[in-house]
């Protein structure tokens, strides 16, 4: 069974679990110096268009796929010929595999079902073969899912996202330290020494990142940009429940949002749906008189029959400075190699 993200991970000083971080940390030594080396030894395959990468330096959610989303939505208003390649997390296929709608999440995974709704995408566990089927299949540039630390593919554009959110004594890289006593996938140094600019996503009721943040992002630009709701949260009393990196964060989005919640129950990124458990929350949200929501990643995994009865809540990405983001996305060319941090 797939734990919950820790959320000590995101305390930055007077870190809980003290114990269980120095029993840890030598296995966080191990983590990063393999993928150090697996970055170092990469020979990354150039699939003859560009590769943009979305990609962040820690394991759990940072906002990635919606990014994805309104990257590829960008460029198909603008005329070119996208393709998405994700690992497909959570799927049983190793692909390559366009999704198409007889695919479902336990074949090509939640996040590629959820974009496939917007954009053509392809699903592959090997990077470098997936991005060969995306260009084989018409792309004239590719935005791939993840893969920062992947070397398997040349990239044209690199772009690490980074929670912007450091209400609540959370900070996104917590005390630095690198899986699993930490939430990073590598140093902070070496994750932004590889990337062209980090998208630093805020909240949409926070007004301004916290200058401490973005003194530590600093010399590599910043794209601030906004996770907003799609619309407002039903009306009336609701039980949200959700299975994403950082659950928490939803059950503060709805909150903001104005949404009347009378339970929330986190559970582990990328949960699998039963009969079972949906039960229960449709008897606990009866209990309460309320309504049933969860988020939109949650909510392509459920069967047919639970999606009339349970509302989705959709968010997107809204960058703040649309022509810097333009100004990157027009000079996509060849793949470029960066110096490994």
């Amino acid at each position: 069974m797939k734990l919950a993200t820790p959320r000590w991970w995101y305390v930055r000083r007077g870190a809980p679990m003290p114990l269980t971080r120095a029993l840890l940390r030598p296995i966080s030594w191990v983590w990063g110096f393999e993928t150090a080396r697996r970055i170092a030894a990469g020979r990354p395959f150039d699939p003859g268009v560009p590769v943009i990468c979305v990609g962040n330096l820690t394991v759990g959610g940072s906002g990635k796929t919606p990014v994805v989303r309104a990257l590829a939505g960008r460029l198909a208003a603008g005329g070119r010929g996208v393709r998405i390649l994700t690992r497909g997390y959570g799927g049983r296929l190793k692909g390559p595999v366009r999704v198409d709608p007889a695919h479902d999440a336990a074949d090509v995974g939640d996040e590629a079902l959820m974009l496939a709704h917007d954009a053509a995408v392809w699903v592959a566990r090997d990077r470098a073969a997936g991005a060969r089927a995306a260009a084989r299949d018409g792309a004239e540039v590719i935005v791939m899912d993840d893969g920062h630390q992947n070397p398997g593919v040349a990239k044209a554009l690199s772009l690490v996202v980074v929670d912007g959110e450091t209400r609540d004594g959370e900070w996104p890289f917590g005390d630095g330290a690198t899986f699993p006593a930490g939430p990073m996938r590598e140093p902070l140094a070496a994750g932004l020494a590889r990337a062209d600019a980090v998208v630093l996503l805020l909240p949409a009721d926070l007004e301004a990142p916290d200058p401490a943040l973005s003194a530590a992002l600093s010399p590599t630009p910043v794209l601030i940009a906004r996770l907003t709701p799609v619309a407002p949260p039903p009306a009336g009393l609701q039980l949200a429940f959700a299975g994403i990196g950082k659950p928490w964060k939803m059950e503060r989005a709805l909150k903001a949002a104005g949404c009347d919640l009378a339970d929330f129950a986190p559970l582990p990124d990328h949960a699998r749906y039963d009969e079972r458990t949906l039960r229960f929350l449709a008897h606990r949200a009866a209990a309460l008189g309320a309504g049933l929501i969860t988020s939109e990643k949650d909510w392509v995994k459920l069967p047919e029959p639970w999606r009339q009865r349970i509302a989705a809540w959709p968010v997107e990405v809204r960058f703040e400075d649309e022509a810097a983001l333009d100004r990157l996305l027009a000079g996509l060319a060849t793949p470029v190699t960066h110096p490994v941090g």
